[in-house]
């Protein structure tokens, strides 16, 4: 609701969701741009994983949602099978993903340190 709301967006910015109880949501999809990061939407999905993690990261079955629809969108040629992971903090001045989430993203296979 903040997105079309607050902004006046007739959809959400975020391409996909991934929920806490393990399912992902899809919001502008695979094909469509979103908007969720200034200047870094063009190549890339942005997902959003719903919750707070500045103490706790998310389950691990939340997680595991999010590793699951990666490896779709490389099966499916959305994305290359070398694509990077970035969290939010890297590429604006916010908190998210959260500190404790934060400190998982770093250990991820695909997450990079530089955008």
């Amino acid at each position: 609701m903040f997105h079309i709301e607050s902004f006046g967006w007739n959809d959400i910015g975020y391409n996909f969701l991934v929920g806490g109880d393990g399912d992902a949501y899809e919001g502008r999809g695979w094909k469509k741009e979103g908007a969720h990061t200034l200047g870094y939407n063009r190549n890339s999905i942005g997902v959003c994983f719903i919750g707070t993690f500045i103490n706790e990261p998310p389950p691990a079955n939340q997680i595991a949602a999010f590793h699951h629809l990666m490896e779709v969108g490389v099966q499916n040629g959305f994305l290359t099978k070398d694509y990077k992971v970035l969290a939010a903090k890297q590429l604006s001045a916010t908190l998210s993903p959260g500190e404790a989430f934060y400190r998982v993203i770093k250990t991820w296979k695909h997450w990079s340190p530089h955008p």
